[in-house]
């Protein structure tokens, strides 16, 4: 019997924890393999490792003296499921609705594409809506772009084949254990954000294609824990992550051209915040860009 190993990073936000531990329950497994949930507390003061551990029995609860963030905590989780035997692990946000064929559909698109390490759903703005979030993603360091595609789009079915994908969100993402041991655990430099898209662009460059599967289903309460899309936190700690991962991952032609078109979207996007009149945001932006410049500890930031 094979093991997929499902690992909902939480931090506060018992409710919404509930939630996705409720969805995850109908889920099915393929035949020949079981699912195996884990919850990874990130030092959370809600007291949701207590009601975690009394209401969800079938759940094993890791709870984190300290806040790991995403890629500290889910790499306990990871590191965990593969000691234990797991034969895929997936991650999940703890603010997602899971549709019943999440977990079938991933693992059946895998199984059909050998060359495939990891995949991801399509995933909705929060039930109930039809609204997209992610349709498949691009990672192209050369001119420093990552984005989800379909974002914002009303499903009208334009988005219905198993294709190659450049980035999967770490939203949802399952990946082989042989995957997960040769590309390695997510980088946990990166203080907050573009640790998924980091992870895939190491993947891509191991040999693995990454798939997205659009009959895989998922609702996703967006930005949950970070204050919304155009909060100054949020910006800021894009911002910076996105300036560690193009730095990183821009080789030959396109360590000449990343930095440029970074700095002219960032510009772009601090001018966008001024507009609005979000001066906040935009000056989050900007002490980004300069932040990146002398290494400060984003941790050390507060906005």
């Amino acid at each position: 019997m094979k093991v997929l190993t499902v690992i909902v990073l939480g931090w506060n936000g018992l409710q919404l924890t509930r939630e996705t531990l409720d969805s995850l329950r109908a889920c099915r497994v393929p035949e020949g393999w079981r699912a195996h949930v884990m919850v990874v507390d990130n030092a959370s003061t809600d007291g949701s490792p207590a009601a975690i551990a009394a209401d969800y029995p079938w759940v094993e609860l890791l709870a984190l003296n300290e806040n790991r963030r995403f890629a500290g905590g889910n790499n306990v989780g990871i590191t965990h499921a593969l000691d234990a035997g797991a034969d895929a692990v997936m991650l999940l946000n703890n603010d997602v609705v899971a549709d019943p064929g999440l977990y079938e559909k991933l693992l059946a698109a895998l199984a059909e594409n050998p060359r495939a390490g990891a995949a991801a759903p399509l995933i909705y703005h929060a039930a109930p809506s039809s609204l997209i979030w992610y349709a498949g993603g691009r990672c192209e360091p050369w001119w420093a772009h990552t984005s989800h595609r379909g974002i914002r789009e009303t499903d009208s079915g334009q988005y219905r084949s198993i294709e190659r994908t450049g980035y999967l969100t770490g939203c949802c993402l399952l990946a082989t254990a042989e995957c997960w041991r040769k590309v390695g655990l997510l980088d946990e430099a990166y203080f907050i954000y573009a640790e998924d898209a980091d992870w895939s662009l190491r993947a891509r460059a191991a040999g693995f294609e990454l798939l997205f599967v659009p009959t895989a289903r998922l609702w996703h309460q967006v930005s949950a824990s970070s204050g919304g899309a155009a909060s100054p936190w949020k910006l800021y700690q894009r911002t910076r992550a996105n300036a560690r991962l193009f730095a990183r991952h821009a080789r030959a032609l396109a360590a000449f051209t990343a930095g440029p078109a970074f700095l002219a979207q960032s510009l772009a996007l601090l001018s966008l915040m001024a507009l609005r009149g979000n001066l906040a945001a935009a000056g989050a932006v900007a002490r980004a860009l300069v932040d990146s410049v002398t290494n400060r500890n984003p941790a050390e930031v507060k906005l």
